[in-house]
């Protein structure tokens, strides 16, 4: 062994063949014992010599045979497993046939196999033999490259070591990130070593590990660097099922930009292909694998045609998943959604990867804004509408609500800080940092949107600004809209602004004197209907009287948001109230004063103030019924007999006379804004209390829509009619109309489906909280909801306020059943799974937390986008995306792994001196009182510090 044999020099195998078969031959020998010794040395020496593989091999046979051979004694048994597998990092193939490449995995194998023998006997070798493992392949020396050949010892590493042995590496902190790169990455060349066991496991729990102590430079570099040729291991058989396993999690784990994804989407349909040329079971189910990444890939990072337009034409015979299971594999696979293996300070970022949606962070005071944006942001169709804008170069409000939408649907962050959509869309009247009403921040955003879309239309066409300004031709012009309309709900009308489309629709007031029975017809477009609260005296007498007290109505004005033409538009609305001077604004750009002189004997007012003063609810309603919003919607709508001090100035009798006012819906928005006016002026205390009635809300709602077909009807010029209604009289007293009387027409039911609530937490408006509740709708609608929609149409408000139960308790319950986890909870940062139930419920378990809007979205509507378009490549429903939105996002993606890795290696080397304090995310330290921090609503009012939480 040390000089050779004749013609065998000393490292020949042969040699080794000679000794196994004289030491059979001695076995009952005493002096074998001596022998026994020596080679105990001898083979110690012979690995630490680096034997090639086939010297080494023969030398590991004899050791198996005469395990007596094998060094004693801790420390020389560990000596010499670390320096077997130095001596295995030494290994090269001497050929590239096919029987060469045999004989070297089986030698390979059969010294990987004596390691595993001598770790199962003496178990305090394997941890410093993979200690060995580990600097060997993490060395940064570029003049040796350990062989492939150490992934054999892999598979004889126990799997429940797996947990320990990957925590201690990824927390180690004298393990450098040079060198954990470095080893991942030789760690991932093991894949191409055909018989290796486990080593994708490994690979796995090593990435997941370094995710959860948010290494994300060293994840981003390993995958930047290696997914190529992990993909190109897709093309061996024998190691595939470990390549397509790392490269899932390699693609699906790295959402903060479609880099590492497209460097591989050149060879996809060259591997598909040969797949499909196989025909055998096995590559069948792997290209059912394969395909099913590719959709999840392709799903998050759309706006790619001329890359996937390849793709998707090779895989179109392949079952592709459902947009639920895409959503769920990419969020049960982000780096995010690994659990931190530190301490619980390091806990993992929830939210983002739980639900697949992005919270807003509260930026004081703002959560009026954040609640508004997530309920348009859930609104799917105008939302998809918004990204689809080509505003390059446009410095609109328009391009940065489309910027704020596009972070929200791709940003890798839990929530999202809105600061410079908050700059640009807050009303100028607000006051930073303090609360204000988020159905007035509403109705501004969106007439800012529309008149904005309209300057710039009449900017870029001057003869489309003539057609709009023409005020002579604006009445053929209407009715030729209202065809168009009519006949093509899906081609819109190019005159219109998204806004209009989305959200705009008509409404008609019609008086009728009753003297000479003349009658006057307006038309004003609106945005969203504020629906009023019945009056209680309305509801205990009911009869076919008509009642002529003017109070009835004096709080709770009628007012319906319209949209403005003129700068004008941008009047103030802060001062808009329910009770004591509402004012409504109207589509001259001019405010109209409905003021009447505050009653402050109102029932309303001193149930309030007496629930409020002694700290609990006193609804207003005796008994078990429940406020639905269709009545409220029946009340909006019920005829209403002006009388008394309301008399009506007829120019035909030239005199103040009785008549009747109704309102029509002529034109139905595409989105139903509707705002429930909870709040009604105290003018003692000189603030806006809240009605805290509970409403149901019904998931399916029946509006009835009379739309314009007769030629004798007064039809106004588009949305530049003026509404004169001061001539009315100074407060408007809603009477209902006396039962008896019959309808002569019957207008059209169309069904809406509820989107978002968002709700009010607190009992004024000049404090509390707000969140919203929402969910996707599409065009058509969840299913099922078709089938139960007649259940819910509108009947009297008589009969409808005096039931016992909600008409739609049926359809919530089932719809409930049949779609779980469909509904999301948006408070600022945190976005939760929550049920319609839930929604149902808010008010009956939290009696402050009030649903304030909701918007309603038109079912069956086929004016929003198809999805299933013939390119196929709006994957994930939504356009794609612009390129420059896209790179701004994926800047601000690494740079928000950058900043988590830099928070987390910083806390780590505090961990250990330091205790941990833990405040829920998006709320700063010191929110003032009633604000919306973690008090909620409106500063408590009974409840604990933690019940003040809203959930």
């Amino acid at each position: 062994l040390q000089r050779g044999y004749g013609e065998l020099s000393n490292r020949d195998p042969a040699i080794l063949d000679y000794i196994q078969a004289g030491l059979r031959l001695i076995m009952s020998c005493p002096s074998v014992l001596e022998l026994f010794e020596l080679l105990q040395v001898e083979a110690l020496r012979l690995v630490c010599e680096r034997p090639a593989p086939p010297l080494c091999a023969r030398l590991c046979q004899l050791l198996g045979d005469f395990p007596q051979c094998l060094p004693r004694g801790r420390k020389l048994s560990l000596a010499f497993c670390q320096q077997l597998v130095r001596s295995i990092a030494h290994f090269q193939s001497q050929g590239s046939r096919e029987a060469e490449l045999r004989l070297y995995v089986s030698q390979v194998t059969q010294v990987s196999g004596l390691l595993r023998s001598v770790w199962k006997a003496e178990p305090d070798t394997l941890l410093p033999s993979l200690q060995e493992l580990f600097a060997v392949i993490s060395a940064a020396d570029t003049s040796f490259e350990p062989s492939v050949a150490l992934a054999s010892l892999v598979q004889h590493i126990p799997l429940q070591m797996i947990t320990v042995l990957i925590r201690s590496l990824t927390t180690d902190p004298n393990v450098k990130d040079a060198s954990m790169t470095q080893a991942l990455c030789r760690m991932i060349d093991w894949l191409s070593w055909p018989l290796a066991q486990h080593v994708e496991t490994w690979v796995i729990a090593l990435l997941k590990g370094l995710a959860a102590v948010q290494k994300f430079t060293i994840l981003i570099d390993v995958t930047l660097l290696k997914i190529e040729l992990v993909f190109n291991r897709l093309w061996f058989p024998l190691v595939r099922p470990g390549a397509l396993a790392v490269l899932s999690h390699m693609l699906l784990s790295f959402q903060h930009s479609p880099e590492a994804f497209h460097l591989i989407v050149p060879h996809v349909v060259g591997l598909v292909h040969s797949f499909k040329r196989d025909g055998l079971p096995s590559s069948t189910a792997f290209l059912m694998q394969l395909t099913e990444l590719i959709h999840c890939m392709m799903y998050h990072y759309s706006g790619f045609p001329e890359l996937y337009e390849p793709i998707l034409e090779a895989v179109k015979d392949m079952p592709k998943p459902t947009e639920e299971k895409i959503k769920l594999i990419l969020s049960q696979s982000a780096w995010t959604s690994q659990s931190s293996s530190l301490p619980s300070c390091l806990s993992r970022l929830s939210g983002k990867s739980e639900t697949g949606k992005t919270g807003l962070i509260n930026l004081g005071n703002t959560c009026y804004m954040n609640s508004v944006i997530q309920a348009l942001f859930m609104a799917t169709d105008f939302r998809r509408h918004v990204l689809s804008l080509n505003l390059n170069g446009c410095n609109s409000l328009m391009r940065k609500l489309q910027h704020l939408f596009a972070f929200l649907a791709h940003t890798q962050r839990e929530a999202y800080a809105p600061r410079i959509f908050f700059e640009a869309s807050r009303p100028p009247w607000f006051t930073p940092r303090s609360q204000q009403d988020c159905s007035e921040y509403l109705r501004f955003l969106l007439d800012r949107l529309h008149e904005e879309e309209r300057t710039l239309k009449a900017l870029s066409s001057a003869k489309t600004s003539e057609s709009i300004m023409n005020e002579e031709s604006g009445t053929q012009e209407a009715v030729q809209k209202a065809q168009v309309f009519a006949e093509a709900p899906c081609m819109g009308i190019e005159e219109r602004t998204l806004i209009e489309k989305m959200f705009g629709g008509k409404l008609k007031t019609t008086i009728c004197c009753l003297n000479c029975k003349s009658m006057s017809q307006k038309e004003e477009a609106f945005t969203d209907l504020s629906l009023a609260f019945c009056p209680p005296t309305s509801l205990e007498n009911i009869g076919p009287k008509c009642m002529e007290h003017s109070e009835v109505k004096d709080d709770y004005m009628v007012q319906t948001s319209t949209l403005t033409t003129s700068a004008a538009g941008e009047t103030p609305l802060n001062n808009l109230e329910v009770n004591g001077g509402c004012d409504t604004i109207m589509n001259e750009g001019t405010t109209k004063d409905f003021s009447a002189e505050p009653n402050s004997e109102n029932v309303t007012n001193s149930e309030l103030n007496k629930g409020h003063n002694n700290g609990d609810v006193s609804p207003r309603l005796v008994g078990k019924n429940t406020l639905s919003v269709t009545d409220l919607l029946n009340y909006f709508l019920a005829p209403e007999i002006l009388s008394g001090d309301n008399k009506y100035y007829c120019e035909k009798c030239a005199s103040l006379q009785n008549a009747e006012k109704t309102m029509q819906i002529i034109e139905e928005p595409e989105y139903l804004i509707l705002t429930l006016l909870r709040f009604s002026y105290d003018p003692k205390c000189h603030i806006r209390r809240k009605i805290l009635d509970n409403v149901s809300l019904p998931l399916v709602l029946e509006l009835p829509v009379k739309r314009t077909t007769s030629p004798l009807a007064v039809v106004s010029g588009g949305w530049s009619v003026g509404v004169e209604i001061s001539d009315i009289g100074e407060n408007l007293a809603k009477k209902l109309k006396p039962s008896g009387s019959d309808e002569v027409t019957c207008p059209q039911l169309v069904s809406y489906v509820l989107s978002s609530v968002v709700v009010h937490s607190g009992v004024s408006s000049e404090s509390g909280h707000y969140y919203s509740y929402a969910r996707n709708v599409t065009g058509s609608g969840p299913s099922g909801l078709c089938s139960q929609s007649t259940a819910l149409s509108l009947v009297s408000p008589q009969d409808k306020l005096l039931t016992g139960e909600s008409p739609c308790t049926v359809v919530e319950n089932e719809l409930d059943t049949e779609m779980p986890r469909e509904w999301f909870l948006f408070n600022d940062s945190r976005v939760t799974f929550t049920s319609f139930q839930s929604v149902q419920k808010i008010t009956s378990r939290f009696p402050k937390d009030t649903a304030y809007v909701l918007f309603y979205k038109k079912q069956n509507s086929t004016c929003g986008f198809n999805t299933n378009s013939a390119n196929g490549l709006w994957v994930n429903g939504d356009p794609p995306l612009q390129k420059d939105l896209m790179d701004a996002i994926t800047k601000d993606n690494k740079l928000y792994l950058q900043e988590q890795e830099l928070s987390a290696r910083t806390q780590a080397l505090q961990a250990a001196s330091a205790s941990c304090s833990f405040r829920p995310n998006g709320f700063d330290d010191n929110d003032p009182p009633g604000s919306c921090g973690p008090t909620g609503g409106g500063g408590g009012g009974g409840f604990s510090t933690v019940g003040r939480l809203v959930f």
